[in-house]
């Protein structure tokens, strides 16, 4: 196909995308009162801000993170802005057993569950992949099995309530970026698993909507701290973005891109001009500023 037809459809595609992301239903914070909502991550960053906008939205709200402290703060604040109930579980996605935990905490509190938002991560480095297998298997253990493990526990009571299930991910996941293999590698699985399930829940006619999240950069504590100093690109806002996320699942949609012109726009430039997607996000890095850990592979 000739460059030019490519540029042709490519900018086809912008417009079509432009259009559907710009109508169909809107959004009402109604659609969150009195519901009962999982969000996990929740002690900083994206999951904590999601926690305050569903309290000031009247839902009923567990969070969990590994630092108990920082829960207790996020529950204070969240009763004061509103939420209907409030409360938390600390430990690490690490184990399993806490994951199931978790859910059945949500069951115990509220007798069921309208959504559950898996948003939580494990640490992981932003340099170049230096061979260590063991990071990634623990990194998959948090970043992805615990994401099915608190899934598959919730499914009896999200398929009772019609309920939905909100995964937040990230352009790493969709597009392979450099400095960041392990991490990239437990998004890509979260696209696989929940966009496979959606099918097989369409297929069985189970009413359980799967919103997957497509994230930029935010200007989260963690984030900010590993990459804005290598990264050229600007940070988007997290109590935006968390907005965002919570209307994509209430609206049950589909995926959400946020901010749009640095997720879906992209996606489009992989789709056909692949090489030339791949020269633009290395130039996007400021080389002199990466950790010089060059591995031997």
């Amino acid at each position: 196909m000739g460059f030019v037809k490519k540029m042709l459809i490519f900018l086809l595609g912008i417009a079509l995308a432009y259009y559907f992301f710009n109508s169909g239903d809107s959004f009402d914070p109604e659609m969150l009162r009195g519901k009962r909502v999982i969000v996990t991550g929740a002690s900083s960053g994206i999951g904590e801000q999601m926690a305050y906008h569903l309290a000031e939205m009247g839902s009923h709200i567990l969070i969990t993170a590994r630092r108990k402290q920082r829960l207790e703060a996020v529950v204070a604040k969240c009763l004061k802005l509103g939420a209907a109930s409030a409360d938390y579980v600390a430990g690490s996605m690490e184990d399993m057993e806490f994951a199931k935990h978790v859910v059945k905490e949500a069951e115990k509190q509220f007798g069921g569950l309208d959504m559950l938002i898996l948003n939580h991560i494990g640490s992981a480095y932003f340099r170049y992949f230096d061979g260590d297998v063991d990071h990634i298997r623990t990194l998959l253990e948090i970043n992805f099995l615990s994401y099915v493990t608190m899934t598959v526990e919730a499914m009896p009571m999200l398929k009772k309530s019609n309920g939905s299930i909100v995964v937040v991910s990230s352009i790493a996941g969709k597009i392979g970026n450099p400095l960041v293999v392990p991490y990239s590698s437990t998004k890509f699985a979260l696209d696989g698993f929940f966009s496979s399930l959606r099918q097989e829940f369409a297929m069985l006619n189970y009413n359980v909507s799967i919103t997957l999240c497509v994230i930029s950069y935010i200007n989260t504590e963690a984030a900010v701290k590993a990459i804005s100093h290598i990264i050229q690109q600007p940070p988007a806002p997290k109590d935006e973005c968390a907005l965002e996320i919570i209307k994509g699942g209430a609206l049950r949609n589909r995926e959400v891109y946020y901010k749009y012109e640095f997720t879906k726009y992209v996606l489009l430039l992989r789709d056909w001009v692949p090489e030339l997607l791949d020269a633009f996000i290395r130039k996007n890095y400021n080389l002199d500023n990466i950790p010089q850990n060059v591995p031997h592979l």
